[in-house]
């Protein structure tokens, strides 16, 4: 959870509440005659593809290095201490192929856990197993072997919802079993919000509370049109302001993760920020959308392709490019190897321009290979396609053994490390040169939206 200046809390919440009215009403019969308006065949026929998933890890617990001490606990008669404590999850699933048991959800719904397991909407229970997961989209991929009456999803084209469209949330909300709310699309395309790697929302007012994550977003044809993933809110509950990954988008990262157990991003090699009206009228243009290209990395597809800085890219593979944001998205989300074709604003002519996406170039590192503290983590560059590529310069963890000091001290997977003993780091390189010859290392980390010190010893 992140909180805004207003102290506006963005939770990973799922969605779907508890049965209520509705903020988009539906309208009365005026007769007894006349039969009652109700979503109640739909929905009959869509609960069975949605269903409740418990995770559970063991979480390595933080305590002082001398209760390690054999001695020093004899001395004092102090009896052993845990070393780990057990973790718990409520969440929402949605089965989108029944034949093969797979059930989309959230990350971080089912993320480091060691057990996962489903409730069907008949009442029986399955075990689980992570086919992939995707931190950065928050999607991840669950399947289950028993496949006898599982019931599917079909898909929408999300990128066909308007504003005003009526949908319908169904989850897990509470831990109170199958929930089901009605609202309608109320924003489109909602990013920059800070709660994930890519971002292309759609907001909805259909009540929405903590337990419903990865529960299913459908129209009044029952079709899956988004994954439910977070809230906007002060209290933690529902207050009309809910956000689902679109369908389009997860469906991609489902077709990764089922080929390949994750996703396998492409890479542009560009730096870019979005077009102001300001920047517009200095380069200009009269168009008022677009991404400025401030950076083309030396040997990238965007430099094979003869994209140049000071270009305004207008559209990818047809797609309209809106901002910064959207070519991250579009470009971010493409396999490596695929064919992308640019629009471009030079000048006062428009080009098209094509290449292929390449892998990123990931530099990751052993992190015992940088210093002993960091035995059990694995540290890596920040490179393009990363959330963090142009805003942030540091060292990313990458990954923590549970078990480690490292994980112990705090760190986890996802953080940044800024600072390494008060010095600035750029990269491995840097961050080598700065813990070199050091017993302990005090970290500045930041993780979301916030930034803490965490000490190794």
């Amino acid at each position: 959870m992140s909180k805004s200046k207003n102290a506006i809390a963005l939770a990973f919440a799922g969605f779907v509440a508890i049965t209520s009215a509705a903020y988009a009403a539906l309208p009365f019969a005026d007769s007894q005659e006349t039969p009652l308006p109700t979503l109640a065949p739909m929905v009959e026929r869509t609960m069975p593809a949605v269903v409740n998933v418990f995770s559970r890890a063991r979480i390595p617990v933080e305590r002082n290095p001398m209760l390690s001490d054999p001695f020093f606990r004899r001395f004092f008669n102090v009896p052993e201490q845990p070393r780990e404590r057990q973790a718990q999850s409520l969440g929402s699933g949605v089965i989108v192929d029944a034949n093969h048991g797979y059930i989309l959800t959230n990350h971080h719904v089912v993320a480091e856990a060691d057990e996962i397991s489903v409730q069907l909407s008949d009442g029986r229970n399955l075990t689980a197993r992570l086919v992939g997961s995707d931190s950065e989209t928050d999607i991840a991929l669950l399947q289950v072997d028993d496949t006898s009456g599982l019931v599917a999803l079909p898909f929408a084209n999300s990128d066909q919802l308007r504003v005003g469209d009526f949908v319908v949330a169904i989850g897990n909300p509470f831990g109170l079993g199958h929930s089901v709310t009605s609202g309608i699309v109320s924003g489109l395309g909602r990013s920059g919000l800070g709660i994930e790697g890519y971002e292309d929302f759609i907001q909805t007012d259909a009540s929405i509370n903590p337990g419903n994550s990865g529960g299913a977003l459908v129209n009044l044809r029952g079709e899956l049109v988004g994954v439910n993933t977070a809230i906007l809110s002060k209290s933690g509950g529902n207050m009309g302001i809910g956000f689902a990954i679109p369908i389009n988008m997860a469906r991609n990262i489902l077709n990764q993760l089922s080929e390949f157990g994750e996703v396998q991003r492409g890479r542009l090699g560009v730096s870019v920020q979005n077009l102001t009206p300001d920047l517009a009228r200095a380069f200009g243009i009269t168009d008022r959308h677009g991404a400025v290209v401030t950076q083309v990395e030396p040997g990238s597809a965007a430099e094979r392709a003869g994209l140049q800085s000071g270009d305004i890219v207008l559209e990818v593979n047809g797609q309209a490019v809106q901002s910064a944001a959207d070519l991250r998205n579009v470009v971010g989300l493409m396999r490596v190897g695929e064919e992308v074709t640019l629009k471009v604003q030079r000048g006062s002519e428009q080009r098209t321009l094509s290449t292929k996406v390449k892998a990123p170039q990931l530099t990751q590192v052993e992190g015992e290979k940088i210093h002993p503290r960091f035995a059990g983590a694995a540290l890596g560059n920040i490179v393009e396609g990363m959330p963090e590529f142009g805003r942030l310069h540091g060292v990313v963890v990458t990954a923590v053994d549970r078990r480690s000091p490292a994980a112990v001290a705090g760190l986890r997977p996802g953080d940044i490390i800024t600072q390494a003993n008060r010095r600035s780091v750029q990269d491995i390189d840097g961050l080598r040169q700065a813990v070199q010859g050091s017993g302990n290392l005090l970290l500045n980390v930041q993780r979301g939206g916030g930034a803490f010190y965490i000490l190794l010893q």
